[in-house]
C-alpha cells in the first residue's frame, strides 16, 4: 500500500515539474520573441539607414465606380473587366516588389497612379508590408481620371509633421486638370525637418514636345516652392521623388528645377539628381519601342550629398529590376517591365514602370 502511495506521489511531482518546466520554457520563448522584436527595432535605429523608394504602380484602381471620375474602365463591367480577384493580385504583386527591394522594408514609399486613399491603405495592410506599420499621406487631385500620388511612411522610423497639396496651374492652359504635388514635412530620428515632394507630372501622351509646356510649368511651380524653403534655410534637407515623364537631361528637370549631375562645387540651390548617371548609361524605368527612358527620378538637396549628418549613400539612386517583374521579348531580345494591361488586354503583370530607390544614411 505504501509503495502504491509512493508511486502516485512521485508521479504527481514529476508531472508538476514537467508542467512548470513547460510553462517556464513557454515564457522564455515569449520573452525571447519579444527580445528579438526589440532587438530588430534597435538594430534599425542603430544602423541609421533608411530606404527611400518610389513606384509608379500603373493604375491601382479599386473596383468601385466613382461617379465623379473617369474610372469606368476599371470596374467589373468596364472593358478591362477589372474585378476583385485582379485587384487583390495586383496588391500582392506590388507588395512583393516593395518588400523585396531590400532586406528591410522601405522607410518611405512614394507612389503614383493610384485612385484614392483606400487603395493605398489596402496596399499598406498587405501581409508582406503589414510589419512596416505604415501610415498613409494622401490628397485627392483634380486629375480627370481620378489618379493621385501618395506617401507611405513607417511611423516608427519617420515622424510626420504636416502635409499639403501644391496645385499645378498652367497659364497657357488654365483649364487643364493636372495632378497636385504632395508636400510632406517630417523627420528621421532626431534630424532637422525633411521636405519631401511626391510628383506625377503630365504624361507625354499626345507627343513629348506637344505636352512639354505643361511639365515646364510644373517644374517652375516646384522650383518656386524649393526656393522659398532655401530662403529660410540654405542647408534644408529636401527629397523630390516621382514620375516626371521627363528625363534628367530634359529642360524641366535639368534647367528649370536645376537638378544636375554636378558632384562638386555646386551652389546650395543646385539640386542633385541621383538617377542622372544611370540615365547617361542608357538605363531607365520605362520603355518605349525597346528603348529605356529614365522617367522616374530621385532628386535631393546638396545637404544630402556632402557626407555630413544625413546623406544619400554613394550619391546614387538604384533601379529595382529582378527578372520576376520583367517580361522578355524574345523577338527583340529585350526585357521590358511586366505590366498589368496593354490596352484592354490583361497581362497580369506588376507595372509598366520599375521602382527606384536610394539609401539615406547618417
Amino acid at each position: 500500500m505504501r509503495k502504491t502511495i509512493l508511486i502516485i506521489v512521485t508521479s504527481f511531482f514529476i508531472l508538476s515539474s514537467c508542467n512548470i518546466f513547460k510553462n517556464d520554457n513557454k515564457k522564455s520563448q515569449n520573452n525571447l520573441k519579444s527580445d528579438n522584436n526589440e532587438k530588430l527595432e534597435t538594430d534599425l535605429q542603430e544602423q541609421n539607414s533608411y530606404l527611400i523608394a518610389f513606384y509608379n504602380v500603373e493604375n491601382l484602381f479599386d473596383t468601385i465606380n466613382d461617379p465623379i471620375t473617369d474610372d469606368d474602365e476599371f470596374t467589373p463591367s468596364g472593358f478591362k473587366k477589372w474585378n476583385k480577384k485582379r485587384y487583390e493580385k495586383k496588391l500582392d504583386d506590388l507588395s512583393w516588389v516593395l518588400s523585396n527591394i531590400n532586406k528591410e522594408l522601405p522607410t518611405l514609399i512614394g507612389l503614383c497612379e493610384l485612385e484614392n486613399r483606400n487603395v493605398v491603405e489596402d496596399l499598406s495592410k498587405n501581409k508582406l508590408l503589414i510589419e512596416g506599420n505604415y501610415r498613409v499621406v494622401h490628397e485627392e487631385s483634380p486629375d480627370t481620371r481620378g489618379i493621385d500620388v501618395a506617401l507611405m511612411y513607417r511611423s516608427n522610423l519617420f515622424k510626420y509633421y504636416s502635409h499639403s497639396s501644391v496645385p499645378v496651374i498652367v497659364p497657357e492652359a488654365p483649364e487643364a486638370k493636372l495632378r497636385d504635388i504632395l508636400y510632406v514635412k517630417g523627420a528621421f530620428a532626431e534630424s532637422d525637418t525633411f521636405h519631401i515632394f511626391v510628383n506625377h507630372w503630365k504624361s507625354r501622351r499626345g507627343g513629348r514636345e506637344e505636352t512639354e509646356f505643361k511639365r515646364l510649368a510644373t517644374a517652375k511651380i516646384l522650383k518656386a516652392k524649393i526656393d522659398k524653403i532655401f530662403m529660410n534655410n540654405n542647408k534644408a534637407n529636401i527629397i523630390i521623388i516621382g514620375d516626371f515623364n521627363d528625363e534628367p537631361h530634359n529642360i524641366s528637370l535639368n534647367k528649370i528645377l536645376n537638378a544636375t549631375d554636378k558632384k562638386a562645387d555646386a551652389n546650395f540651390d543646385e539640386l542633385y539628381n541621383l538617377m542622372y548617371d544611370k540615365a547617361k548609361n542608357d538605363e531607365g524605368t520605362n520603355s518605349r519601342n525597346y528603348k529605356w527612358f529614365m522617367l522616374d527620378n530621385m532628386i535631393v538637396s546638396r545637404s544630402l550629398t556632402d557626407d555630413n549628418d544625413f546623406f544619400a549613400e554613394g550619391k546614387t539612386g538604384h533601379i529595382y529590376k529582378p527578372e520576376k517583374i520583367l517580361y522578355y521579348n524574345a523577338k527583340a531580345n529585350f526585357h521590358v517591365p511586366n505590366k498589368t494591361y496593354g490596352g484592354k488586354n490583361y497581362y497580369g503583370g506588376y507595372s509598366d514602370h520599375l521602382p527606384v530607390y536610394f539609401i539615406l544614411k547618417r
